[in-house]
């Protein structure tokens, strides 16, 4: 028996804990879009944001297990405050403010790269040596770190967490319910303010934790990080159809299983062809995406 089963298998786990990471990347801008129908394009960059405060927190000598909530807790922050300095000032009830959104996200991500190139410049930034035990394992014949494990076992509780959160609280229910009808829900005594702060609370606080994840699994941290993944974070968006968690947590895992299996087994540089393929041939199959349905809004309510 040859070998390559098990590299099969080795590629499909490593591609998993990828996938893992762009899962909560992606939940945080699928969260928004379905809540408010924007697309956030400096979410790539509030997750670059979150590499860097974790990076900056443990070189000044913070423990790096207490880094992870400091992240988190600054780039929800930031993206409340890209909510209200960039997208809020373009909500107009009863009109279509997608594209004012798009262009104010957009120049929000320029500012904050461009003040992180002047803060680290373009060098390349590293955790220092020990932040994280190396430490590998071999369960069923599979060669797995300690820091795949620990990712993908943040990654699960997060998104159960999350789901709890959503679709088990009163939360949950304002934010279906402001997702229905802004207007109607406020009737109800929801206040759409505190929806949205909180979900974009959330979705920064996820992108943080992304960022730090990626940050620590590469040991690379610079300016321009969060661009490939806001990339990606479109096309899972997508597959998995508008709105959709459930979806969006399915194609990031099978993005990345098909990066990582492209990546080993063809030539450099087919990956992000192999990634537009696949986008190319759901929406062929299925034009809503893998979770969508076709007439209905997107949003939360659906999962």
């Amino acid at each position: 028996m040859d070998g390559t089963g098990p590299m099969i298998a080795q590629q499909i786990l490593n591609g998993l804990t990828s996938g893992a990471v762009y899962a909560l990347f992606a939940l945080g801008f699928t969260l928004i879009f379905g809540v408010m129908k924007v697309l956030n394009l400096a979410h790539g960059a509030v997750f670059m944001v979150g590499a860097m405060v974790s990076f900056y927190a443990t070189s000044a000598g913070v423990p790096f297990i207490l880094s992870i909530p400091l992240a988190m807790l600054a780039c929800g922050g930031l993206a409340i405050l890209i909510d209200i300095i960039a997208i809020r000032p373009t909500r107009r009830p009863g009109q279509d403010t997608e594209f004012a959104a798009i262009v104010s996200t957009l120049g929000a991500d320029l500012i904050l790269v461009s003040l992180a190139q002047q803060v680290a410049g373009t060098q390349v930034l590293r955790f220092p040596f020990g932040t994280f035990p190396i430490q590998f394992y071999t369960i069923l014949g599979l060669r797995i770190s300690l820091l795949q494990i620990v990712i993908l076992s943040i990654v699960a509780l997060s998104t159960a967490a999350l789901a709890y959160y959503l679709y088990r609280t009163s939360f949950g229910r304002q934010v279906r319910a402001v997702t229905a009808d802004e207007q109607t829900s406020m009737l109800l005594g929801v206040n759409p303010k505190a929806v949205y702060m909180q979900t974009f609370f959330i979705a920064g606080a996820l992108a943080g934790l992304a960022g730090v994840l990626i940050g620590l699994s590469f040991n690379s941290i610079q300016f321009l990080m969060g661009e490939p993944y806001l990339l990606k974070a479109f096309v899972i968006v997508v597959i998995g159809g508008l709105g959709s968690l459930t979806g969006a947590v399915v194609a990031s895992l099978l993005l990345g299983v098909v990066q990582a299996l492209t990546a080993a087994y063809f030539p450099s540089g087919l990956s992000d062809m192999a990634i537009f393929a696949a986008l190319f041939i759901v929406l062929l199959v299925r034009p809503n995406g893998l979770f969508g349905a076709a007439g209905l809004a997107a949003g939360v309510g659906r999962k």
